[in-house]
């Protein structure tokens, strides 16, 4: 068996695992992160010049911010104005990573990441309920 594909096997089992367990903050917590993970694969397949990788990668995190974005529920919110300004923050990181993947540009990507590390700082402090 190739020691890879074992690899890639256990993982997909093990996330799967990770994702049956997980309460709703953490599986939000986990979509961020995946998203951070591809910005930063995506970056290296911009180094490479591995363009089709590069827009699979891309796709993928703006994918997850989609998902993030449409799992927020404006009924449950608090403050109807942070919510409206998270909801733009989400739409303006997918439009970002749209420019960065049209663009192959590299420190957009940084930039989105921040922004995502800044908001998942902020969830990593909530404490899950």
């Amino acid at each position: 068996m190739n020691p890879m594909r074992a690899l890639r096997q256990y993982q997909k089992v093990n996330s799967h695992a990770q994702i049956s367990e997980a309460s709703p903050h953490r599986l939000i917590q986990m979509l961020m992160e995946g998203g951070l993970e591809r910005m930063a694969q995506a970056k290296g397949a911009m180094s490479r010049g591995d363009i089709p990788q590069k827009v699979v990668l891309i796709t993928k995190a703006i994918d997850i911010i989609t998902g993030l974005r449409q799992g927020m529920d404006e009924s449950k919110a608090e403050d109807k104005v942070a919510f409206q300004r998270q909801d733009s923050l989400y739409e303006y990181m997918t439009i970002r990573l749209t420019q960065a993947n049209a663009q192959n540009d590299p420190e957009i990507i940084d930039e989105v990441a921040r922004l995502l590390i800044t908001v998942k700082s902020g969830w990593d402090e909530i404490a899950p309920q």
